[in-house]
């Protein structure tokens, strides 16, 4: 098997421990939410997962947090949470992500946002400053004012496909998510049997949230102190989306990590330890 350099072998739940999970009901729709990394922690990240990402699919990520608390939940229509009746958009998840800190009795986080959650931690840092201790925004973009992946790409993330047939996702996962993938099968293996796959119109929910939004002409309204992660091999969100946000925020620094699109996966110890370090320096408070 070729091996990417500096990869590590994290994508697959055989490797992580599992997460302790709670269920709330929120306004009628119930919410599964988990507690990873180190759960005595006084600190607390509260991360915001990318389309069709499960507690499952992020526990390897979670697990190599040692300083920090780590809360999340599955979005309705994702993982265990079932689908709501109707649509959403991404300010309502970024409310849902308050009412779940308040039930759990947490008050200010870090906040992590990866890929599709990107865009809800941006929310979140706009519309819940007070709520919001850093930010940091991995693989990620500011919606309509991005530079697009590649076409072929982006028409097989508008497909549920790669959760629900594990064939198809070991034939195009390399070219799809770039970086370790491109050369480790069984980074795609483990990957695959991290994942479960979200209810159909659950998926189309979490694509039509993202339907005409844009962050940019709102991103000097947050008031974090902002860390930008992009994938220097990313088909999907290519690195320059990272320096338009950095561009429109107050205060944030871009950095690369040397893989593709799932890099908090591949390389889930190095972005763990990056994170850390990031909300050590602007965070010497509990929550």
């Amino acid at each position: 098997m070729r091996q990417h350099p500096g990869s590590t072998l994290l994508a697959g739940s055989d490797l992580a421990s599992s997460p302790e999970t709670h269920w709330l009901t929120i306004e009628g729709q119930r919410v599964r939410v988990a507690i990873g990394g180190a759960p005595d922690a006084t600190r607390t990240l509260l991360l915001f997962n990318g389309i069709g990402a499960s507690v499952e699919t992020m526990a390897p990520f979670m697990d190599q947090f040692g300083r920090t608390r780590v809360l999340t939940f599955d979005v309705p229509g994702v993982g265990e949470s079932p689908a709501p009746l109707l649509p959403y958009r991404l300010r309502d998840i970024a409310r849902l992500g308050t009412i779940v800190l308040d039930r759990m009795g947490v008050g200010r986080v870090d906040v992590l946002g990866v890929s599709w959650g990107g865009t809800v931690a941006q929310e979140f840092a706009i519309r819940h400053p007070e709520r919001c201790r850093t930010l940091t925004l991995a693989a990620t973009c500011a919606g309509m004012v991005m530079v697009p992946g590649r076409p072929k790409v982006l028409l097989r993330m508008a497909s549920p496909r790669r959760y629900l047939d594990p064939l198809y996702l070991m034939r195009v996962g390399g070219e799809l998510y770039g970086g370790a993938m491109r050369f480790e099968r069984e980074l795609l293996e483990m990957h695959a049997r991290a994942m479960r796959a979200p209810s159909i119109h659950g998926y189309l929910y979490q694509l039509l949230a993202m339907v005409g939004w844009t962050s940019w002409h709102r991103l000097r309204r947050v008031e974090a102190p902002a860390l930008v992660l992009m994938g220097s091999d990313d088909p999907i969100v290519p690195t320059i989306n990272g320096r338009i946000l950095v561009a429109g925020l107050r205060e944030a620094r871009l950095e690369t990590v040397d893989c593709g699109h799932l890099f908090v996966l591949t390389r889930a110890a190095e972005t763990a330890r990056r994170v850390e370090h990031f909300i050590a320096q602007h965070s010497r408070t509990p929550s």
